[in-house]
This record gives C-alpha cells, sequence and structure tokens, in this order.
C-alpha cells in the first residue's frame, strides 16, 4: 500500500504533502471513489491501526501516515475476538452441563413424587424430547402399536430415518398396525424398507390403543385427556402388563409383508366381518371408525356396502343377518396368524 495522507496530506512525488483536502480529493480520484468513502477507509484503517503517522517525515509533510504490515497488527483485533469467543464456549458449555444435571435429576424426581411410577408429560414439545431421548438411549428392545391407517410421506421418511438407526444399533423393531394400513401408499413403502433392514410389522383388525415400549422398562401412552401429551410409565408391573397385552396383540395378527392381491382380499374380508359384528354389537359409526382404525367417511361407506350385501334395511337387520351367515362370529379369528 502506497504511502497515502487520503484525509490528512499526501506526500507528493518528491516528498511534499499536499494540503489534506487536495490529498483526499486525489486519492478519491485515483480510486474511482467519493471523498466520503475514502475518508471512511481512512477511518477504518486509522482503527485497525494498519495506517500510522509517519515518524520519519519532517515539519513539512505535517500528517503524513505510512503502512503499516498487517501482520504486525493482526493479534489485537483477532486476540480480542478468540477470547470473546472462547468465553462464549464456556458460558455455552456451563449451561449444557446445568441442563443434563437437570434433565437426569427431573424425571427421577416426577417419578419419586408418583408412587406408581407415572409421569405425566403435558405437551407436545415436551413428549418429542422425551421420545428422542428414549430413541437414543434404546438398547436392545422397541414395541409399538400405531392404531389408524393414513399416515403422511414425510412422517414416514423420519420414522424411517430414526428406524434405520434403531436398526443399525441391532435394535429388535416390533410395530403393529390396523388392516387398513394395508391400502395406504406411504405405510407400505415404509415397511418396505424397514422390513429389508430387519423390522418386524404385522396388522390387525382392531388394536388396544397407541404405546411404546422401549427394553420393557419405559412406556408411552397418550394422555386420555385427548391432547397431545402422554404418559410416561417406568412402574416394572405395569410395563410388564403392557408388554403382555402386546404380545397377546402380535400372536394373533397378519404379517405385514408385500403381499399379493390374495392377501389383501383376506385382510379386506376380516374388515368387513368385523365391520358386521360390530354392528351387530350396536356400536355407531364413530366408534366402528375409531376402532378400525379408519376414517369416518370410509367406514360409513364399508357399513352400506355391506349391508347392501346382505340385503339389510338397518343395522339391527344386519347384524341378524350376518349372525345366520356366521359372520358375526368368526371377525375375531386371524387372517393368516403366525406366532411370535
Amino acid at each position: 500500500m502506497p504511502d497515502a495522507g487520503l484525509g490528512c496530506g499526501q506526500p507528493g512525488p518528491r516528498g511534499s504533502a499536499a494540503p489534506a483536502a487536495v490529498g483526499g480529493l486525489a486519492a478519491a480520484a485515483d480510486l474511482g471513489l467519493t471523498r466520503g468513502q475514502v475518508d471512511a477507509a481512512f477511518a477504518k484503517l486509522t482503527a485497525l491501526r494498519l495506517v500510522a503517522p509517519d515518524a520519519e517525515a519532517g515539519p513539512e509533510v505535517p500528517g503524513r501516515v505510512r503502512a503499516v504490515v498487517p501482520d504486525a497488527v493482526l493479534g489485537g483485533p483477532t486476540e480480542s475476538l478468540r477470547e470473546s469467543i472462547q468465553q462464549r464456549q464456556s458460558q455455552s458449555q456451563r449451561v449444557q452441563e446445568d441442563f443434563d444435571r437437570l434433565r437426569e435429576r427431573f424425571p427421577r424426581g416426577r417419578c419419586e413424587m408418583s408412587p406408581a411410577g407415572l409421569e405425566v408429560i403435558p405437551s407436545l414439545e415436551e413428549v418429542r424430547a422425551a421420545l428422542n431421548r428414549a430413541f437414543a438411549e434404546c438398547r436392545t428392545e422397541l414395541m409399538t402399536s400405531q392404531p389408524g391407517g393414513n399416515r403422511v410421506p414425510a412422517a414416514m421418511e423420519e420414522a424411517l430415518t430414526r428406524d434405520t438407526d434403531l436398526l443399525n444399533r441391532r435394535i429388535r423393531i416390533r410395530t403393529l398396525y390396523h388392516h387398513t394400513a394395508r391400502f395406504n401408499g406411504p405405510s407400505q413403502a415404509y415397511v418396505a424398507a424397514a422390513s429389508a433392514l430387519g423390522a418386524e410389522y404385522r396388522t390387525a383388525h382392531e388394536l388396544f390403543g397407541r404405546i411404546i415400549v422401549f427394553d420393557r422398562e419405559l412406556a408411552f401412552i397418550p394422555d386420555h385427556r385427548g391432547t397431545w401429551g402422554a404418559v410416561a410409565i417406568r412402574e416394572p408391573s405395569v410395563v410388564a402388563c403392557l408388554c403382555e397385552i402386546f404380545e397377546q396383540a402380535w400372536t394373533h395378527a397378519t404379517v405385514f409383508s408385500e403381499a399379493g392381491q390374495g392377501g389383501l382380499e383376506r385382510v379386506a374380508k376380516e374388515l368387513d366381518h368385523t365391520i358386521v359384528r360390530l354392528l351387530a354389537a350396536g356400536l355407531k359409526d364413530e366408534a366402528i371408525a375409531r376402532r378400525l382404525g379408519m376414517s369416518l367417511r370410509t367406514a360409513r361407506r364399508r357399513i352400506a356396502d355391506n349391508m347392501e350385501t346382505l340385503g339389510a334395511e338397518s343395522r339391527f337387520q344386519a347384524g341378524m343377518l350376518a349372525a345366520r351367515a356366521g359372520m358375526a362370529d368368526d371377525a375375531g379369528a386371524p387372517a393368516g396368524a403366525t406366532g411370535p
């Protein structure tokens, strides 16, 4: 960088200095900048100590400055930045350690307050955090019951990423779905991909509810109030009971594979028989839809189709005709069930 007065004075070709105004204007002309831009640049260079008064300049060139080698002043600005970064990192580490200690004590403290080893988790954000922690700490086995038949691609992609990590850690995954999941494209693609990695999936015409069990030690069930909250259960006897319920449902469920048309027809027949049985039991459309994991619109369409097939004009008549045909008695028989 040539010696330049920029805002103070500029040495001429023989070492003489021009007035400050002339030096600033000359620099602006040489650089293609405005006088204001030149002054701002000079101020910034001065603040960074990249220009300094020229000690060798005589009294005949007052205000003359010289360029300073960047390496000579680099330590000043960067050192303060490094100190600031280190302080922030230390502060962040302390906050993380505080939260780690709180995380360890918080669930234990809540369970100690509940004699049944139950922890009510009220909000969706807290539920997600608790589940993420449980997935990360899972060691041997994951069992889930997931009612409902319609699932969106984004949710299934997220689930596949999570399950792939678990399977890579040699964790056994077993999941129960409603039969209706077999007719859902995203569910079919997800099950095909995860099954190829070692996960196991089965379907049933009815499920006992939503549940997630980790290592037969920690279970999550929905909050009964219908919110997005959940209840975490660690009491061994309660968790063991939930595992036994899952095992019984698993034994009577049908393997969810890339079945051909014949397999889908068997599942559809079982669904129709179950609908007839529930009609005979006096359940309303909403209850039937919820029990079978299908939308209300789909349930009503299938109810109408079954009543038409039976030639029934009322629900009561449909139940009577189904009983005579034996449809209401064998609805609970599993279609192609296999052992665990």
